[in-house]
């Protein structure tokens, strides 16, 4: 089993890269990198100018059935979502049809007046990334904040947490 990588062309460029290698090396699978075009996206909320994260997981759902893709699907945009019960989420994973998505809107350190750093977008990618990634592969959020599986609820927290699987959350993962 893989893990397909779509990377909407709008995302910030030129670190697709590092941050497929970062999420290849930790998951121990292979992973598809696709720089692929404008991702067509569903749930646009004019007043709040944020996508609803569940209308995009149904996208990407109707487009697996569509090129029948059969593999855990991640797709990383620029745009800034939401779900019914938060403000914005940095990601969003739905395991029953292996859908998940990335937004890099509040990755960047520009979103909050800070200087572009972008070694510190390519971590912040990756660990969201693979918190995805490891609940298409069953896992929940777990409760040792520097485990990628913390659910993080600020940038700081994000930020805090390391680029590995606790023992517990690594012991779960399928053997790929």
């Amino acid at each position: 089993m893989g893990i397909l990588v779509y990377w909407d062309f709008r995302s910030p460029d030129g670190i697709q890269t590092p941050v497929h290698r970062i999420i290849s090396g930790l998951i121990g699978c292979p992973a598809d990198l696709i720089p692929g075009d404008h991702f067509p996206l569903d749930g646009y909320h004019r007043i709040r100018r944020q996508y609803d994260a569940s209308r995009i997981l149904d996208r990407i759902s109707l487009f697996k059935r569509m090129h029948a893709i059969d593999t855990p699907f991640l797709l990383v945009i620029p745009d800034d979502i939401y779900t019914e019960s938060s403000d914005f989420v940095f990601g969003l994973a739905r395991s029953s049809t292996g859908s998940a998505v990335v937004s890099t809107a509040r990755l960047e350190n520009e979103y909050y007046g800070r200087d572009e750093d972008t070694g510190l977008l390519i971590e912040r990618i990756a660990k969201e990334g693979l918190h995805e990634i490891g609940h298409l592969f069953g896992l929940t959020h777990c409760s040792i904040p520097e485990c990628i599986m913390f659910q993080p609820g600020t940038m700081g927290e994000l930020d805090r947490k390391q680029k590995w699987f606790c023992p517990g959350c690594r012991s779960l993962l399928p053997t790929l």
